[in-house]
């Protein structure tokens, strides 16, 4: 034998043939030969998470439910006692008699299919090669998804909930058998049963990130990860199989590519599979899940690991699980028409919270895109009313958000030709959560850059009435659009108010030289009950933000922006003044019709004309006293000569007293 384990492969196979006569025996020892290396195998799934270009050694396997046959009498008997918020598990022997000590084969009467190696040139199977794939009673789905479920199976996650609580609380760590024996106490159902390891693993096992770094020294092998507590993807989808197989599961372990930590859009997969998952079957049929990403998030830069279960990765709908994970058997991706490595390479990115949070689709399947005369438009559509955050190269600038009930549509203007990325976030508009999930980034392609329309820094987000407004008191808010174009430099907002709510806007923009307090002149706020009209005239050309800010008066507390616009005015000729100074005895009820302007010609007789309830006497001061009248019609009416001085001022006396309170002032021209 020692002759023949020196020889190389070809001597061996000459050496056969002139010996044929003995060819029977010798094939057979080399079948135990070859098996013999096989078990050798070091698993290098984990060495191929990090892109290395390492050749797949440990080939998946599918096993039937033939394990269902085990004689629970071969398995050790389990008691639990409870102790806070963990069950403990005591082995021992359901009968007393002695016996010889027996290593359990849960691998013997189970079906084993073939097994496949990817080619080597990127690691994908040819449609034609044999392998093991999904039988022909498999069910398979349309691509796009059909947006019906986010699961496979008709899950009710609250009927899971003792179920979920008992599993987690399971600590067995002295082996995988043992610890599938205490978890299915609780699990029946073929679907418990896999939930019910899924749940263990997912709450108990951590992603290896000290491992990643040095795969050499990672073992894969489920008695392993059980016992250390970690484990790279290759791991985790070793253990959930050899668990699920134990259960008498089918379950399969697939390999591929994944769109996870370091992905960025447009990027090319080569070389070895990077990921592990899994498949099991229920009901008939595969379905597809990753207890890897399922458990948390690994920083492995920064080699850290925080559990944070994510429920979306269970049994996933094959659609969108294509998004993130390609196998190297197309068909395990459980499609009825199946995407190419290039389209997958292709496809944007949606994260697992983008349909967490309610999300559907967008407009823009494709992850690079391309900017017209300077131009990127993104619409994201959703369930129900979703906030979102947009931002370009990492900074809320240059985009241009509107909301919509069903969803929500980005503007992005970079300054700057190249490439560019753009990451939006959203929340359920319900969500009590401060942070925004990060659900979707592109890579914008910049070819030239719109000079004309530059958007202003300060401009609040998102922008134009929406159901955001109205929550937040602006009603029936006109105009519709989010954008006002005036080539006078003068425009109208209108909206009713909700009861209780005080407001003030603001006109904002970097570019202005007028000062911020002057920019608010050039807004006049009329209130006549819940009808708020708002007039405005811009100092100059150019783009301004228009912000409204309100709050309830009985709540404490700043006041929050309930609606922004977008104002632009392209006519440099446009230099309208300030409108007067109110002071705080201005009401809602009082109505200004002439003059509007605050600054006022020097040496004219100026009309005056106001709308003033309840007042009892008015009164122009410009160097002299001049007293209104009030006209048939209700309103303040009078002439003032603006030579006296630089200021008028029209002043008010109410309830019957004889003292003067200042209501508004103006600015006389110099001469």
């Amino acid at each position: 034998m020692a002759f023949h384990d020196g020889l190389s492969r070809t001597q061996q196979i000459l050496l056969a043939i002139f010996c044929f006569p003995l060819l029977p025996f010798y094939l057979c020892y080399l079948c135990f030969a070859t098996s013999e290396e096989d078990k050798g195998q070091p698993d290098s799934l984990a060495r191929a998470e990090e892109g290395t270009g390492q050749e797949i050694n440990e080939n998946p396997r599918i096993t039937g439910h033939a394990a269902e046959t085990h004689n629970e009498d071969h398995l050790p008997g389990v008691t639990y006692e409870p102790k806070q918020n963990q069950i403990t598990v005591e082995i021992h022997p359901r009968h007393s008699t002695s016996r010889s000590k027996k290593k359990f084969s849960f691998r013997k009467g189970i079906q084993v299919f073939p097994e496949w190696t990817g080619k080597d040139n990127e690691g994908f199977q040819d449609d034609g090669e044999k392998g093991s794939k999904p039988s022909k009673g498999q069910v398979l789905y349309d691509y796009p998804w059909d947006k019906s479920s986010l699961k496979t199976l008709p899950i009710d996650l609250t009927q899971f909930k003792e179920l979920d609580a008992y599993a987690s609380k399971v600590n067995v760590r002295n082996s995988v058998a043992n610890l599938v024996s205490a978890l299915l106490q609780k699990a029946h159902s073929d679907l418990e049963k896999v939930r019910a390891i899924w749940m263990w693993i997912c709450r108990h096992i951590e992603y290896d990130v000290e491992g990643y770094h040095n795969l050499d020294k990672v073992s894969c092998e489920a008695a392993d990860v059980l016992r250390s507590g970690k484990g790279v993807c290759a791991g985790y989808s070793g253990l959930f199989e050899e668990m699920c197989s134990i259960a008498g599961i089918q379950c399969k372990k697939l390999s591929g590519y994944a769109k996870g930590a370091g992905y960025k859009p447009g990027n090319v997969f080569k070389g070895a599979s990077d990921h592990a998952w899994n498949v099991v079957h229920l009901d008939g049929s595969w379905h597809l899940l990753d207890s890897t990403w399922g458990s948390g998030y690994a920083d492995v830069d920064k080699k850290s690991f925080a559990f944070r279960y994510n429920e979306f990765y269970f049994l996933t709908h094959p659609a969108l699980f294509i998004n993130d994970h390609f196998p190297e058997d197309h068909s395990w991706q459980l499609l009825k028409r199946t995407l190419s490595l290039q389209q997958f390479e292709r496809n944007v990115w949606y994260k697992s919270a983008f349909y967490s949070v309610g999300l559907t689709g967008t407009s823009t399947a494709t992850s690079v895109i391309e900017t017209e005369n300077g131009k990127a438009t993104v619409f994201i559509e959703s369930r129900s009313p979703t906030l979102f955050l947009c931002k370009l190269n990492g900074a809320n600038e240059h985009c241009f958000m509107n909301l919509q009930r069903n969803g929500m549509t980005v503007e992005v203007y970079p300054q700057e030709v190249g490439t560019h990325s753009l990451d939006i976030f959203a929340k359920p508009s319900r969500s009590k959560e401060d942070n925004y999930s990060h659900v979707v980034e592109y890579s914008l392609v910049c070819q030239s850059v719109d000079k004309n329309f530059c958007l202003p820094k300060p401009l609040i987000q998102p922008v134009g009435p929406s159901w955001q407004s109205e929550e937040k008191g602006i009603l029936g808010a006109s105009p519709a659009s989010p954008i006002v174009h005036t080539d006078d430099g003068r425009c109208i907002v209108t909206f009713t108010r909700s009861r209780d709510l005080d407001l003030f806007a603001t006109l904002d923009s970097e570019a202005s030289s007028t000062s911020e307090d002057l920019r608010r002149r050039h807004i006049w706020t009329t209130r006549q009950d819940a009808h708020v009209e708002l007039k405005i005239q811009l100092p100059h050309a150019g783009t301004f933000a228009l912000h409204i800010w309100a709050k309830k008066a009985s709540d404490p507390g700043n006041s929050h922006c309930a609606l922004s616009y977008l104002l632009f005015c392209p006519n440099k000729s446009v230099l309208w003044p300030v409108f007067p100074q109110s002071y705080t005895n201005w009401e809602d009820a009082f109505e200004l019709m002439a003059p509007v302007a605050g600054v006022l010609p020097a040496n004219h007789d100026v009309t005056f004309k106001l709308k003033l309830p309840g007042v009892d006497e008015v009164s122009v001061e410009c160097g002299n006293s001049r007293q209104l009248t009030l006209s048939e019609d209700g309103f303040w009416e009078g002439t003032c000569n603006t030579s006296c001085g630089p200021r008028v001022t029209v002043m008010i006396s109410k309830n019957g007293s004889h003292s003067f309170w200042a209501l508004l002032d103006y600015k006389v021209e110099s001469h």
